[in-house]
């Protein structure tokens, strides 16, 4: 099935930029800012890590963050 949406096939295309040109074993860190990179010369609006509240167990915090 075809992408119809340009802006959806711009960055599958440069994920499989990165994945074909790093190739397997890096750290995910490593992936995301290659991805990144690639928005970035694209042109593509994102925001990288972005923080968020979590609830836990009562609590406010950002657990993992």
């Amino acid at each position: 099935m075809p992408i119809q949406d340009p802006l959806t096939g711009l960055i599958i295309g440069r994920c499989f930029r990165v994945a074909n040109e790093l190739g397997p074993g890096f750290l995910e860190k490593v992936y995301e800012n290659a991805l990144a990179f690639e928005l970035r010369e694209a042109k593509v609006p994102f925001v990288q890590q972005q923080s968020i509240e979590v609830f836990y167990r009562g609590g406010e915090g950002r657990p993992g963050a």
